[in-house]
């Protein structure tokens, strides 16, 4: 029989503090497989503005800029008013409610009068004080070439 091998305390240590590691919970873990293409979870909404074109978001971006550069003389003239004398703040309150509660209407009626137009048809009456002939012929009509001719034949 041979002798056991003595004991390496370097080996022993390195051992030990390998099982302290191996027992002590883990803080964070990066995992490191990729990811599905496509998956089943459904799209979540992000915060900041919707997807938009760059055109569409520079006119966005040019709009709220000229609306916010209105609001400084705005208020230094009913400030100014205000400081004045000259203007009670009701009427003020009146001036700055008109312009809504005008264009509100008009745009309601504009808009009923744009969709009642193509609901009713052209109505042609032609009353006549003697006998009539009619007569209705189709015409062909032909453009071609860049400068553009023209014909009208009548069947």
């Amino acid at each position: 029989m041979t002798a056991p091998k003595p004991l390496d305390h370097d080996h022993a240590a390195r051992l030990v503090a390998a099982v302290e590691e191996a027992l002590t919970p883990a803080t964070s873990y990066r995992d490191t497989s990729l990811l599905p293409a496509v998956g089943t979870a459904p799209p979540v909404p992000q915060p900041g503005r919707p997807p938009m074109s760059q055109k569409a978001t520079d006119t966005s971006a040019l709009m709220l800029s000229a609306g916010l550069a209105t609001v400084p003389p705005g208020l230094i003239a009913i400030g100014v008013l205000i400081a004045s004398d000259y203007a009670d703040p009701a009427v003020i309150a009146m001036i700055c409610a008109a312009p809504v509660a005008i264009a509100v209407p008009i745009l309601a009626v504009a808009r009923m009068l744009r969709g009642a137009k193509t609901l009713v048809p052209e109505t042609h009456n032609h009353n006549y004080n003697a006998p009539v002939e009619q007569h209705h012929q189709h015409t062909t009509t032909q453009t071609r070439g860049i400068w553009a001719k023209t014909t009208n034949h009548g069947n």
